[in-house]
């Protein structure tokens, strides 16, 4: 189990950094069947000031880049050495999957739905044991970052959970542009944080396999205002002004494809539409069929398919509705 001793020594993966030093540790898994050890590189920062411990992690599904390059850039920036408390950066959870850019481990598993995980499961269970076990409880608060499946571009966005003020307070503070109210999914990793009583935020931007620069900036700078907040964050960056408060989601529905085809989009990801306004079209290769998709309703696009075909009863745009400010 992970501790911070009397004398502020983090004892962590069979290793002890003391305050104010730099370790990166590796996570020995498993090995493939080539016998090629996997490791999982868990960068540590300290402080000689106690404070905080914050877990930033990614790509806990693999082919998730966006996250992995939010990860990347506050390291490679040093805005991962704290001004007090420690963080942990682990910016490729499911090495597995990442080599092979892939969503889940060798196994078929989704990591993120494994947690807490076991000691004598399937290959995924196992690292979920381990890093609830030997990482997870010396965090005092998390980061996780994600992407939209396959081709669905998500808005850059924080998840919460309804009811939770405290996870709304803290996405008011990340400020993403948006802020949607989702239910927590069984054997997540942000259902095994709410369970140890550990305050999470979970950041959704862009698509599988892709890199976007605006969604890794909204992440950067939205971990840059968390850091601050807790007084972890070096006087040396100048705190990014977010421009406009979160708007809150907590209601929103997805429109289906009436017809298989070719799809064109016809409005960005995150754009506010009226009730009947042109979004997007349907064709058929031959230059015969064209079908104008129309909003069914008043809201934001917070999610839309950039699969450039489609078929019948497929998902294409995820709409909003009762937004708000986070702050109302």
């Amino acid at each position: 189990m992970p501790q911070i001793t009397k004398d502020n020594v983090l004892e962590i993966l069979g290793k002890k950094i003391l305050p104010g030093k730099s370790a990166t540790i590796n996570l020995n898994m498993a090995k493939l069947y080539t016998t090629t050890s996997v490791e999982v590189p868990v960068i540590i920062e300290r402080s000689k000031n106690p404070g905080p411990v914050v877990l930033i992690t990614a790509g806990i599904h693999g082919d998730e880049l966006n996250g992995v390059e939010v990860v990347r850039q506050l390291i490679s920036k040093e805005i991962n050495k704290p001004k007090c408390g420690t963080t942990i950066c682990i910016p490729v959870v499911n090495v597995f999957g990442f080599l092979n850019m892939a969503r889940e481990f060798p196994d078929g598993r989704d990591l993120n739905r494994m947690f807490p995980g076991t000691k004598n499961g399937s290959l995924a269970g196992r690292f979920a044991f381990q890093f609830v076990q030997e990482i997870l409880p010396i965090a005092d608060f998390c980061l996780d970052f994600h992407t939209g499946g396959a081709s669905r571009f998500n808005v850059a966005q924080i998840r919460v959970k309804k009811g939770d003020k405290k996870s709304i307070e803290l996405a008011n503070i990340f400020k993403a542009p948006f802020t949607v109210v989702s239910t927590t999914i069984t054997k997540s990793y942000r259902e095994t944080c709410s369970k140890m009583g550990i305050p999470i935020l979970l950041f959704e931007g862009g698509k599988s396999q892709d890199s976007n620069k605006e969604i890794a900036r909204h992440g950067v700078e939205g971990t840059m205002r968390i850091l601050n907040h807790l007084d972890m964050l070096k006087p040396k960056f100048d705190l990014p002004d977010a421009h406009a408060e979160s708007i809150l989601i907590e209601n929103t529905s997805w429109m289906r494809a009436k017809y298989s085809g070719l799809l064109h989009l016809k409005v960005p990801c995150g754009k506010h539409v009226e009730k009947g306004e042109y979004i997007g079209t349907i064709t058929d290769p031959y230059g015969k069929f064209r079908h104008k998709i129309k909003s069914r309703s008043q809201g934001y696009i917070i999610n839309v398919n950039e699969a450039p075909i489609v078929y019948q009863g497929d998902a294409i745009f995820h709409i909003s509705s009762l937004s708000k400010n986070i702050d109302e």
